[in-house]
């Protein structure tokens, strides 16, 4: 097997900032004709509903549905999923799942409100959604813990009812996913997939009720769709390739970090993984743990094809130096592998999801720490958060004026709207002077 060789960076270099933004450049273009494909879907679900979605599902996944009703899973068909698995796998989704719902509680936001001296009541009301639809990959890649971290802060949050579709290509479902459905308590599961799983949760159809808001990861034709129906409904994110970005002083065993590289590279050939050192010797070690580790992989030609595409060393001459080319990559996921963890998070501004110290592998935050695993990728870190109770939530704006106040904030009004030349506005605030 072909050794991998790195492509190695250093920040002294004339040049590394061009060839950092080399390395980070990821074309997300679309194809346009899976942008027309998708459109096409959208607008006939949106016209024809269930005859559409059965019409669709039946060509793409290979079933044989005749009616809408067909498409719903009942509850006691994700009960008996539940009850039928084995007690490893059972103890583990709870585990799980306990830990994610304890870590969103933390997160609800609260309604607040205060009175001024004139008796004026200002505040926030914060409320949940309605409905959510959460997309699920079925099938072989079918992701158990994805359903836990997009329904239970969904729930958390107060969501009065929780969609969820899923496709059963030849009619396969996964025995996990539809458990962690049951215990994460999803209200509704339909067996549909594609963009026109998507259609049907923006617009409804006669058997899929519409949401507000669509979370959860898919292919490239439900990326599209979300794009496509997003101002219909709101949705999570446009998430791109998977990413982790390892800071490491050099003491930290190098399997340890070669496999937690690999731990993202497998997703796929576009997944990015970067160690940053101010150690050039221990940045060749890892170079030999990659090497070494590789064939005993299951994924071996996804990770070489994304180790040796997309994947970097970065050499910096000091820890401070590495939270600054850390800041400017923005990861999706952030290793400090360093003996002093909380030192150098004090330096990070930009990062999805952190990792602290040596013994804390990214994979813990995939399925069991407690954090949300769906995170802003592509750099989107530098102004987006993590999925959380919050995205499950919005804010209403109060105002309750007392004569007094009304009166006052009347006249501020007033002299603004007539500024503005809107004459209706300031005549209204008058009225109350």
């Amino acid at each position: 097997m072909t050794a991998i060789n790195m492509l190695r960076l250093d920040s002294s270099s004339a040049d590394f900032n061009a060839q950092l933004k080399q390395r980070l450049a990821w074309d997300a273009s679309e194809d346009l004709e899976i942008h027309k494909r998708v459109l096409d879907i959208i607008a006939d679900v949106r016209q024809r509903g269930d005859a559409a979605l059965i019409d669709y599902t039946n060509r793409f996944d290979h079933t044989h549905f005749n009616t809408g009703t067909e498409l719903e899973l009942s509850k006691a068909v994700l009960q008996q999923a539940w009850d039928s698995l084995p007690a490893d796998q059972a103890q583990a989704l709870q585990t799980a799942a306990d830990r994610v719902r304890a870590y969103a509680e933390h997160q609800k936001l609260q309604s607040w409100q205060f009175t001024e001296a004139d008796g004026s009541l200002l505040g926030q009301k914060v409320t949940p959604l309605d409905r959510a639809g959460l997309y699920v990959p079925g099938g072989k890649a079918a992701y158990p813990s994805s359903v836990l971290m997009n329904a239970i802060p969904a729930k958390v949050a107060g969501v009065g009812e929780l969609i969820m579709v899923v496709p059963t290509p030849r009619g396969e479902t996964n025995a996990m996913v539809l458990a962690a459905a049951y215990i994460a308590g999803v209200d509704r599961v339909f067996t549909i997939g594609g963009a026109q799983a998507v259609a049907a949760l923006a617009y409804g159809t006669e058997t899929v009720p519409a949401v507000d808001k669509i979370v959860g990861p898919g292919n490239i034709y439900v990326a599209t769709a979300k794009k496509l129906v997003f101002g219909q409904v709101g949705i999570d994110m446009i998430a791109g390739p998977s990413e982790i970005l390892i800071i490491c002083d050099g003491q930290t065993n190098p399997d340890w970090i070669a496999m937690d590289l690999f731990s993202q590279a497998e997703h796929d050939e576009n997944a990015q993984s970067i160690l940053i050192s101010n150690s050039g010797e221990f940045l060749n070690q890892v170079e030999i743990s990659i090497n070494k580790l590789l064939p005993e992989m299951e994924r071996a030609d996804i990770i070489r094809a994304s180790m040796t595409g997309r994947g970097a060393f970065i050499k910096v001459a000091n820890l401070s130096e590495a939270a600054e080319v850390a800041n400017r990559i923005a990861p999706e996921h952030l290793e400090l592998s360093v003996a002093d963890p909380e030192a150098l998070c004090a330096q990070i501004r930009n990062a999805g999801a952190i990792f602290m110290g040596r013994y804390t592998a990214e994979a813990l935050g995939d399925y069991c720490a407690g954090p949300n695993h769906v995170l802003p990728t592509s750099s989107t870190a530098r102004y987006s958060s993590p999925l959380g109770v919050y995205d499950f939530q919005k804010r209403s704006s109060l105002i309750n004026c007392s004569a007094k106040g009304a009166s006052e904030l009347g006249k501020v009004a007033s002299v603004l709207a007539r500024g503005e030349g809107l004459t209706a506005h300031a005549r209204s605030a008058e009225f109350r002077i």
